[in-house]
């Protein structure tokens, strides 16, 4: 499998939006066709584009295309966050509306998406997922503030992972008016988060050796 090049989103390149209507144009044939080189063919031919020219936009074939869009929902994810003035919610708020606005306007359509997780599902697939994952989560935790650089920079981004990936996969068979359950559901995964959140600080606090001393020693 070639190696996914990290789209260039600053502008410089050429082909910026031959490549964005490529990608939406693909992920249009894939709810019905899935993901591969034969519905990217196809995307490039409903927009008459020459022939190979869909390989020459993304050598990577469909794997390339969804990185590209994952990479692309995360940067309009972040921007509608700051547009919203989210970072003045409280974090657990913040962490609400960056799964919110990440599936509800940048996910794409649910049958898609779900083709995509199945590809993305296949071992050898594996890295990408994973890389792409933790994509969407780091560029949450930046939307949301979080400035921490030591070992709960990465806790932090596996526990978001956990979330949104279960989130996700409720998501997508969720038939409840404007995803009323879903919503629901990732209230209840925010409460457990917090929850333990808030038992690992008392762990800290009562395993901590300058806490311990400063407490009264225990009547006999």
């Amino acid at each position: 499998m070639d190696e996914q090049k990290t789209p260039d989103f600053a502008g410089n390149d050429p082909d910026a939006l031959l490549r964005d209507r490529l990608a939406d144009a693909l992920a249009s044939e894939a709810s019905f066709d899935g993901w591969t080189r034969a519905a990217l063919a196809s995307a490039a031919r409903g927009l008459d584009l020459p022939a190979g020219e869909g390989e020459r936009l993304f050598p990577g074939g469909p794997l390339d295309v969804l990185a590209y869009l994952s990479r692309r929902s995360d940067m309009r994810m972040v921007e509608d966050m700051e547009k919203e003035g989210v970072i003045a919610l409280k974090i657990r708020d913040r962490i609400k509306a960056a799964v919110r606005i990440r599936l509800e306007r940048h996910a794409g359509q649910r049958e898609a998406a779900r083709r995509a997780l199945s590809l993305l599902s296949l071992p050898f697939n594996a890295p990408l997922a994973l890389k792409l994952l933790y994509g969407t989560v780091d560029a949450m935790w930046y939307a949301a503030g979080d400035t921490s650089t030591d070992f709960n920079f990465y806790t932090k981004r596996a526990t978001l992972a956990g979330v949104y990936s279960s989130t996700l996969l409720y998501w997508l068979n969720d038939r409840s008016p404007d995803a009323e359950a879903t919503w629901a559901f990732l209230d209840r995964r925010i409460d457990d988060v917090m929850r333990i959140e808030k038992l690992k600080g008392q762990v800290r606090s009562w395993t901590n050796p300058k806490r311990a001393a400063a407490r009264p020693a225990a009547r006999r």
